[in-house]
């Protein structure tokens, strides 16, 4: 059924974007942000008021709903309409720079170095802490924990 026939109760039912989705699927057509809040405020019978005071809504709901996408940063259409290409360049993964091999090297030893963790915890930190973190703290003895 076009989006254009339905009940208005049905229509309130449905999100500003379920609308909007609907509008341009059957229209085939792509629409600026005002455009077609117009259209949605049309078929919702709102007021000019109302369309000013929810178009920033309606634009945030259309730039955070996937189905959408923006075209030339003007006008929205679906994102199923288009297809995305894929241009995979093989030619030039043979390059090889002449100090990869000192640079594989190198980044060995690095890893190396932050494999090590170090402990650079000092008690002086605690004293950093306010007091009331310190009431639940208690001292244990080695012995303590091993049991």
């Amino acid at each position: 059924m076009s989006i254009r026939k339905k009940e208005k109760l049905d229509l309130e039912l449905m999100s500003y974007t379920d609308i909007a989705y609907e509008i341009i699927k059957e229209d085939k057509k792509q629409y600026n942000t005002p455009n077609l809040f117009k259209e949605v405020c049309n078929l919702l019978e709102m007021s000019e008021e109302e369309f000013e005071s929810k178009i920033g809504d309606f634009f945030t709901a259309l730039s955070t709903d996937k189905r959408f996408i923006l075209i030339d940063s003007v006008n929205w259409d679906l994102k199923e309409n288009h297809v995305v290409k894929v241009v995979v360049d093989e030619g030039e993964d043979e390059v090889v720079d002449e100090d990869s091999e000192d640079n594989e090297e190198q980044d060995v030893e690095d890893s190396e170095e932050d494999s090590v963790i170090e402990d650079d915890y000092s008690d002086d930190d605690i004293d950093d802490l306010p007091d009331d973190e310190l009431e639940d703290l208690s001292i244990v003895d080695e012995e303590e924990l091993e049991e």
